[in-house]
């Protein structure tokens, strides 16, 4: 019986750390880390895949594109790690880029499907380009946004959270925000 017992708490303490590791993991293991090029501003992953879709800078000439500033594509590691540019619905409705100038060097910035999260492309006193936004009530570089999706349908998926990482640009600190959308 006192077997029994001791077998009992064990599970339940290695089912109580398994619930809380899915509750508060960052995001699954199985998806890759893109290697950042130059022009990469951030990278966003979700479920149902581990096909990433990069944000960079749009160069046009050697100047950024005014009138896109960022480009939006895959990187399909479920297939064979090819680049293929977004289609037409999921550049309009889904994962595409809406800025308008503020002034030269200095955008602001949403994802076309959901405009509440405003973000600024600016040039940092570095001279590089970043993304910054809110995350978790301070400003923030956003590095990588995670959203785990749950069932639905294609044109109205069930989206749980969405998580935002980004670095805080004085303390150079990981500042993390899981929202409910």
């Amino acid at each position: 019986m006192r077997i029994l017992i001791k077998y009992s708490v064990i599970l339940f303490f290695l089912l109580l750390l398994m619930i809380t590791k899915q509750g508060f993991a960052q995001r699954d293991t199985r998806y890759p880390t893109p290697s950042g090029n130059a022009n990469q501003l951030f990278f966003m992953q979700r479920d149902p895949n581990i096909n990433t879709l990069i944000y960079e800078l749009n160069f046009k000439n050697g100047v950024l594109n005014e009138d896109e500033p960022v480009h939006v594509f895959w990187i399909r590691y479920a297939e064979k790690g090819q680049h293929d540019d977004l289609n037409y619905i999921q550049r309009n409705f889904a994962y595409g880029i809406k800025s308008k100038m503020i002034s030269k060097e200095n955008y602001e910035i949403h994802f076309v499907s959901y405009k509440k999260k405003i973000m600024y492309l600016k040039k940092s006193t570095d001279n590089k380009f970043y993304v910054f936004t809110d995350i978790n009530k301070q400003q923030a570089i956003l590095k990588q946004v995670f959203i785990r999706v749950n069932g639905g349908s294609f044109w109205v998926p069930n989206i749980e959270y969405v998580e935002l990482k980004g670095i805080d640009p004085n303390s150079g600190i990981e500042v993390v925000e899981r929202m409910k959308i």
